[in-house]
């Protein structure tokens, strides 16, 4: 698994002219999902992302989780992730995980964060989504389960 882990201020996710999720102050997660990814890749990411020290303490240091500052969750799929752009100049997605694989896997992760305390937001999977956020600092770290 990979994902991309932005700081923000606020985000949303609009399909169809429909916002269906949002969140005031948090993270913004494009999740990305391959072949061999496990439910413990899933649970090990959900770990990391809420434990990372990423957020301002009161000496304007990064040293509070977002279980700290008690911050929400956007979490949206993102299969282009995974997109090899070495050859040609169109990408290649075969690393990327078929939908059937993938959903199981982006829906573990979510869940694991739901059971560590978080709200989590979500788009739809596999639709076609507006992202619109207010990166935070700018803060974006990439965080990938087979560095573990």
């Amino acid at each position: 698994m990979k994902v991309v882990v932005q700081r923000a201020k606020r985000a949303k996710v609009i399909v169809e002219n429909e916002v269906v999720g949002s969140i005031d102050h948090g993270l913004m997660l494009l999740v990305g999902v391959t072949h061999d990814d496990t439910v413990e890749d899933a649970a090990y990411l959900a770990d990391k992302i809420v434990n990372l020290r990423i957020f301002e303490d009161e000496n304007d240091k990064m040293n509070l989780s977002l279980l700290d500052v008690k911050g929400g969750i956007l979490s949206v799929s993102q299969f282009t992730l995974y997109g090899d752009c070495r050859k040609g100049r169109r990408p290649n997605f075969m690393s990327a995980a078929k939908p059937e694989h993938a959903t199981v896997i982006y829906d573990s992760f979510n869940k694991e964060l739901r059971e560590k305390g978080i709200t989590v937001e979500t788009g739809t999977f596999g639709a076609m989504m507006e992202v619109d956020f207010v990166n935070d600092g700018p803060v974006t770290l990439i965080v990938e389960s087979k560095e573990k």
